[in-house]
C-alpha cells in the first residue's frame, strides 16, 4: 500500500499554487484553485493548502476549507480531493492527513473528502473498509455530463448528439447571437437575474448576488473565467459563465429567460464557449458541470431532469462519482456532529448568512 504523508504547503508553494494543482494526478479542479480558496475565505472559510506526499507517487497539492464548529472544534472540507492517481490511493491519502492533524494536535474532529474517483459498488467498498464514512453529497457535478473536446472543430462538432449539432446548425444559419461579453457589475447583475429565472423553474436555491460577484470577478482576474450571453432583441436571454482551468473546461453557472423565440440560442452559447475554450487553453474535456444521475436521466419527475436534457444533447457521457466521505479524527466529536450539531450548524448558518453552510 502506498504510505503517504501530508503537510502543510510552503508560502511558495502557495504563490504557484494553481501551478501545482493542475499538475496534481487528475489534473485538479477549478473548485481547488487560488481563486475559489480567496472567494471561501469571504464566506465563512479559511484556506489551508496541503500537500499529499508518497514515495514514486506523483505529489498532490489539496485545497482544505476549515471551519470553526464551537466546542466540537474545527471541520476540515477537502473539496473535490485528494486529488490522488487511483481509487486504491484515497483511504491511505485521507489517513496522512488525519495524522496529520493529530499529531500537530489541530483541533479537527473530521475530514470530509470528495474525490474524484468513479463511482461503483468496489470503490464504495474499498473506501468504507477503509474506516470512511458516506455521508450525503455537495456538489452538483458529483454527476456529471463531460464532453471530450480534444477534436478539431469539425469532428468535435459531428460528435456530438444529433438533438445538440442539429440545435447549433440552426441556430447558426438562423444567426443567433453569442457574444462573450465584459465582466460589468452590469453585466454580472443581468447574469444573476437570469439565474434567478432558471431557479423559479427547477427549485435550484442560489446564494446571494454578491458570493457570485467575488467568484466570476476572482476566476476573471485569474484569467480563468468568461461571461457569455446569447441575444434576443437586442438583450440578453441566455447567460453562462464558464471557466478554464488546466486541461478542464467547466460550465459553472447558467440562466435564461423562458419562452424565447430564437431556436437553439443556449446550444450556440455552449458552442461559442467550447472553441473559444479550445483556441485560448486547449482545453481537453468540458464538464457541464451537474445532471441527474444516469440511472435518472429519463425519470421527468427529477428536479435537474430539464438540464440534464439540455446538457444531454451535447454528449451522452454522464459520469458518477464517489461523492462525500468523512475520515473521522475524533470519534465522540464526529458522532455528536452527526447526530445533533451539523444540523443546528447548518440552521444557524442559513438563518445568519442566508445561503448555504458549505
Amino acid at each position: 500500500m502506498v504510505n503517504f504523508t501530508a503537510r502543510f504547503a510552503t508560502a511558495q508553494e502557495i504563490v504557484d499554487w494553481d501551478d501545482h494543482v493542475t499538475a496534481n494526478p487528475n489534473g485538479g479542479n477549478m473548485l481547488q484553485s487560488a481563486s475559489f480558496a480567496e472567494v471561501k475565505s469571504k464566506f465563512g472559510w479559511t484556506p489551508r493548502f496541503l500537500v499529499l506526499e508518497a514515495p514514486g507517487v506523483q505529489p498532490s497539492f489539496n485545497l482544505v476549507l476549515e471551519k470553526s464548529n464551537g466546542p466540537l472544534g474545527k471541520l476540515w472540507y477537502m473539496i473535490k480531493g485528494p486529488d490522488v492517481a487511483a481509487p486504491e490511493h484515497v483511504v491511505p491519502a485521507a489517513d496522512a492527513v488525519t495524522r496529520m492533524i493529530k499529531e500537530r494536535k489541530l483541533g479537527v474532529f473530521a475530514v470530509k473528502i470528495e474525490p474524484d474517483v468513479l463511482a461503483s459498488e468496489e470503490t464504495h467498498r474499498l473506501l468504507t473498509e477503509g474506516g470512511l464514512v458516506k455521508t450525503f453529497d455537495i456538489q452538483p457535478n458529483d454527476n456529471t455530463a463531460v464532453l471530450d473536446t480534444s477534436l478539431d472543430e469539425q469532428p468535435l462538432l459531428r460528435s456530438l448528439h444529433s438533438r445538440g449539432r442539429n440545435a447549433i446548425r440552426r441556430a447558426l444559419r438562423e444567426g443567433a447571437d453569442a457574444q462573450w461579453v465584459e465582466p460589468t457589475d452590469e453585466n454580472f447583475r443581468i447574469m444573476y437575474a437570469l439565474m434567478n429565472q432558471v431557479q423559479d423553474r427547477n427549485a435550484i436555491t442560489l446564494r446571494p448576488y454578491e458570493y457570485y460577484r467575488n467568484f466570476w470577478q476572482n476566476f476573471v482576474d485569474a484569467g480563468q473565467g468568461r461571461l457569455y450571453f446569447a441575444y434576443e432583441d437586442g438583450e440578453p436571454a441566455v447567460g453562462a459563465f464558464v471557466v478554464s482551468y488546466g486541461r478542464k473546461g467547466t460550465y459553472k453557472d447558467g440562466g435564461s429567460k423562458p419562452r424565447r423565440k430564437q431556436y437553439g440560442d443556449s446550444h450556440q452559447l455552449q458552442w461559442k464557449a467550447i472553441l473559444d475554450l479550445k483556441q485560448d487553453f486547449d482545453i481537453q474535456e468540458y464538464d457541464f458541470c451537474g445532471t441527474p444521475p444516469a440511472s435518472e436521466l429519463k425519470n421527468s419527475e427529477h428536479k435537474h431532469y430539464g438540464l440534464g436534457l439540455f446538457k444531454t444533447s451535447f454528449t451522452k457521457t454522464v459520469i458518477s462519482y464517489v461523492g462525500c466521505y468523512d475520515a473521522v479524527v475524533d470519534p465522540a466529536r464526529y458522532r455528536v456532529w452527526t447526530t445533533v450539531g451539523e444540523k443546528v450548524a447548518r440552521n444557524l448558518w442559513d438563518r445568519k448568512h442566508h445561503q448555504p453552510f458549505y
